[in-house]
Formats: C-alpha cells, sequence, structure tokens
C-alpha cells in the first residue's frame, strides 16, 4: 500500500486507518499458566489490536473474540498492507462497534499461530518448536489467556463480549468463567457444545492433514507445511461455511473454460474456486494449530447447568445472533442458548437474521447485524433494559 493509499485511509470517517499489533507476555515459569487438562504453558504471548479509546471510567470496552483461522488484526490495515482485518465492515467510527465510542481489543487466541503461543512457537525448554508436545488446550484456557492480557489493560469490566463460530464459543466461556466482568454478551452463529456431526467434519479436517506424510507427526517445521493436507482440511472447511444457495448463486455449474477436459482437472469453477482457498490458506495458517484448535472446539461443552450453575447470579445482558441458511450452526443451537438463558430468567434477545450467505453470514451481512449490534451496546451502555425481545 502506498503512502498517498494510507493517508486515505486514515482520512476516511468510517475506517480506522493503519492500526499496529501488540504483544504481551506472561505467565512465566514458575507461574505458568494452568491448563484445564492439567498441564500448565508459560511463557505465553498474545498478539492483540486495540481500536479508539478507554473512557476515564473503563467503561467502554469490547472484546472481539475471532473464530477458528481469525487472528488479533479485526479491523484497520497494517503499514505497506492492503488488506483490512477480518470484520473491518464492522469496526470503525459510526460502525456496528463505533470506536469514536468505545475501545475495542481483539487477540489472537492461545494455540494459534498469528503471533499468540502456539504449536510453532519456540519452546523455552528445548529451542526448538513446540509442535506436538505443545499441551491440548481448551476454549476455556483460551478465555483464561484472554482474561490476564484484560487484566494487564487494567479493565475490571467489559461492556461486552462478541464473537461469531469459536469465537461464539468463547463469549459463552467468558459468561461461564467470569460473569462478574461481563456486562454483556454477544454471541453469534454458535452452540453450546458440538454435535456429532460437527465433531466428524473436524475429524475429516484432521485426518486429512495427519495423513499427508510431509505431517511428519507434526515435526515439520524445518522441512515445510503438510501443503496437501492442509490445503484439503481448508476445502473441507469452506464448503461447510456456505450454504447451498449461495454456491449456487456464486458458482452454479460454470465451467472454468467452457469446455470439460476429461481429465481430473478443475472442470468447474466451485473446483478452481476451493483450490485457490486451500492454496492460499497454507501460506497462513499453521497445520499443527489447526489441529489443536478445532480439537478445542470438540470438547467445548456448557450446555445443561454449565453456562450458569444452579445457584450462581449472573446479570450478563445477551444479544443472540443466528441466520437461517446456515448448516454448519443452524439456528436450532442458538435457539438452545436462549431457552437456557431464560429458564435462568436472564436478559436474552434473540434474532434469526434471513441470509443466503450460510455460516459465512456473520462476516458479511453488515446491515442488519449492525441495526442490532448498535442498539444492543447503546441500550447495555446507557444502563437501560432491553425494548423488544425474541423468544426461541
Amino acid at each position: 500500500m502506498s503512502t498517498l493509499e494510507a493517508r486515505d485511509l486514515i482520512t476516511d470517517k468510517t475506517s480506522i486507518g493503519v492500526v499496529e499489533t501488540r504483544y504481551h507476555t506472561f505467565a512465566d515459569p514458575p507461574d505458568e499458566l494452568r491448563l484445564e487438562s492439567g498441564e500448565t504453558l508459560g511463557p505465553v504471548t498474545l498478539a492483540y489490536e486495540t481500536y479508539g479509546c478507554l473512557d476515564r471510567e473503563k467503561a467502554n470496552a469490547i472484546l472481539v473474540v475471532h473464530a477458528l483461522s481469525g487472528d488479533a488484526h479485526v479491523a484497520g490495515v497494517h503499514e505497506g498492507e492492503s488488506n483490512p482485518g477480518w470484520w473491518d465492515n464492522m469496526i470503525g467510527p459510526g460502525k456496528a462497534f463505533d470506536t469514536d465510542k468505545y475501545f475495542v481489543i481483539c487477540s489472537n487466541i492461545i494455540g494459534g499461530c498469528k503471533g499468540s503461543t502456539g504449536p510453532s512457537s519456540i519452546s523455552s525448554k528445548t529451542g526448538k518448536p513446540y509442535a506436538l508436545e505443545f499441551p491440548f488446550i481448551t476454549i476455556a484456557d483460551m478465555v483464561n489467556a484472554q482474561r490476564c492480557l484484560i487484566d494487564y489493560l487494567g479493565i475490571e469490566k467489559l461492556l461486552t463480549v462478541v464473537g461469531g463460530s469459536m469465537g461464539g464459543m468463547q463469549v459463552l466461556q467468558w459468561v461461564a468463567s467470569y460473569p462478574e466482568r461481563v456486562r454483556s454478551a454477544i454471541p453469534i452463529a454458535t452452540a453450546l457444545k458440538h454435535s456429532p456431526q460437527q465433531i466428524a467434519f473436524d475429524e475429516v479436517i484432521r485426518q486429512s492433514i495427519m495423513a499427508d506424510p510431509a505431517w511428519r507427526q507434526g515435526n515439520y517445521y524445518e522441512y515445510g507445511q503438510p501443503e496437501k493436507g492442509l490445503a484439503v482440511a481448508r476445502m473441507i472447511g469452506h464448503i461447510t461455511f456456505m450454504s447451498d444457495q449461495s454456491m449456487e448463486e456464486k458458482f452454479s455449474r460454470r465451467l472454468k473454460n467452457g469446455n470439460l477436459s476429461y481429465k481430473f482437472a478443475p472442470d468447474f469453477e466451485v473446483e478452481e474456486y476451493l483450490r485457490y482457498r486451500g492454496d492460499n490458506f497454507v501460506k497462513r495458517f499453521d497445520a499443527n494449530s489447526y489441529l489443536y484448535i478445532t480439537k478445542a472446539m470438540d470438547y467445548f461443552d456448557l450446555s445443561g447447568g454449565k453456562l450458569i450453575p444452579a445457584g450462581k447470579d449472573v446479570r450478563t445482558r445477551f444479544l443472540v445472533i443466528s441466520f437461517k441458511s446456515d448448516w454448519l450452526y443452524p439456528s436450532y443451537q442458538s435457539q438452545e442458548i436462549v431457552r437456557v438463558l431464560k429458564r435462568r430468567h436472564i436478559d436474552a434477545t434473540y434474532c434469526e437474521l434471513p441470509s443466503t450467505y450460510g455460516h459465512d453470514a456473520f462476516l458479511v451481512e453488515v446491515e442488519d447485524q449492525t441495526t442490532l449490534v448498535r442498539h444492543f451496546l447503546d441500550k447495555t451502555y446507557n444502563g437501560y433494559g432491553v425494548v423488544s425481545d425474541y423468544d426461541a
């Protein structure tokens, strides 16, 4: 990106402009981070970005938590780059998460590979990448690490925690682990636990990676990524992110070159697209991280009384959002969340948005989400009650 383009972004009233990733390191031995598995991890580094300003009372902080392959770069652009953050259409001046009003934080999870400690990080004990020596992590472990970052930033209570897909799981875990520190929560296109089908998809994804000889039992760092296996894994995942209708509208049965090749080549546009997505993914994501994170998602379970145990006083407000065409995290799973909340007399608003984009809708359906989020945050920030409610 040129200097002129960067200047244009800064002067654009709806853009955050150029941003920088920062890093917080904590849990130095012997005070390591204790994990749900019973193992410990330290030191731990979290990559994070912030946007907007923290108010004097430190009451306007919003934590955005990302999905499986996301990172801390949620809005704005990095110096010398042109691609904005993964939710740039929702974060910035005047947008759903208005940075003229709110202080927005996003961190890369532990187990990730975009600046936070994960399998590709160098172990202080061996001087080599952790690889499969990295301990198994859970959604709760990710949230505990985020809590350390929030403590470091001097924030006692978050105005809201928001995220879609695996991000939605982290939102729910924040309420389960630290309800006194969360005024409101916005879980989007997510679930209290993975269904057998969702676990099955993750297992096929993991097996495609591990079946690649280049995986080398996780010890591939000096040789290079298991590119074929990881690309196939991403292709599988990407199919689940889209809906039948969105694929029909985007590709139909259009041929790449107008004619059938009668070879095992990508004849159809959809084939070419999936190969493109897979090939690009291996350039930016670590295969072992994909294994660890999908396993953490499968382990996640806040069903029954685990989200809000009996006798626990929880005053967190909820806005639960799902999408009609999402078959990976179908609406009934969001409705289950709302039913649990209603049984505990929790202030919960639910909305199923009409969309043809499938699971990807939470990243692209900006207008409807903006209306819901802006109204919900305004009421929460100013201490008002809920105006309207949707029962599941």
